[in-house]
């Protein structure tokens, strides 16, 4: 079984945020796999030691995401892929041009990431790649069960519990609850030096600018405005109700 993971590299989630002009600033930030894609390396290699094969891990982002793709490594995986991206501009559209052309030169037996990424939160880009590959998708599984040429998956359905059987090859996203995480050994550490690690470019693809063009533009970026002091609201309960109704009405302008 060949199982590939995509994954992105994203910011601790303990970071602060800080604007700098009309990007967030990287200076003196901490780099890590983004959580979702945890959950989604380590049902592959859990998939990798009950069934057997082989587990690729691939990423279409700057020169630093090599980190991210060297952590997977450590964890278990066999290979990595960066896709470069430091001469492009990308968006969800592009990063999944980039990853499909990728997985058309490779047999998969199927397709794991995580639901979103925590920094900009899309969930666009597996659904696109199984658009693109004409494959099946189920997205926020928290259960997976391989047998055959099928899957057995359960998902998140807002609260609720859905089981599904899809055949393969498919793309999932993972979900929280599906598995948790490993944490890198020493010597999966030293072993991942010595694993293949390859980097490829727009040209390597086979794809040309216009063909990963962006199909979304920024227009802004700003922080969320400071929150206000609360206010105290006095009298009956009556009255607190009609003046909050009041202050959402005016202030608030909610409704």
């Amino acid at each position: 079984m060949h199982v590939v993971v995509i994954l992105k590299q994203t910011f601790d989630t303990e970071e602060k945020i800080v604007i700098a002009g009309d990007k967030v600033s990287e200076d003196g930030v901490k780099f890590v796999i983004n959580p979702y894609d945890e959950y989604a390396v380590e049902e592959a290699l859990r998939l990798k030691e009950e069934q057997g094969g082989t587990v690729t891990v691939v990423s279409a982002g700057p020169e630093r995401a090599a980190e991210a793709l060297r952590t997977a490594l450590a964890m278990g995986a066999d290979e990595a892929v960066r896709i470069a991206t430091e001469a492009i501009d990308t968006d969800e559209y592009s990063i999944s041009r980039l990853l499909a052309a990728f997985l058309q030169t490779l047999d998969v037996d199927l397709v794991l990431g995580g639901n979103f990424s925590v920094d900009n939160g899309a969930g666009q880009v597996a659904v696109r790649i199984a658009k693109l590959l004409s494959l099946p998708h189920v997205s926020s599984i928290t259960k997976l069960i391989v047998n055959g040429d099928r899957a057995t998956v359960v998902r998140d359905a807002e609260g609720d519990a859905e089981t599904l059987e899809v055949t393969l090859p498919a793309v999932f996203t993972a979900q929280q609850g599906l598995n948790e995480p490993r944490y890198p050994s020493l010597p999966g550490i030293m072993k991942a030096k010595k694993k293949p690690f390859r980097e490829l470019s727009l040209s390597d693809l086979g794809l040309s600018d216009r063909e990963i063009a962006l199909k979304t533009q920024r227009i802004a970026l700003s922080l969320p405005p400071a929150r206000q002091a609360g206010k105290l609201l006095s009298g009956t309960p009556a009255e607190q109700a009609a003046e909050l109704v009041q202050l959402l009405r005016t202030e608030a302008k909610v409704i």
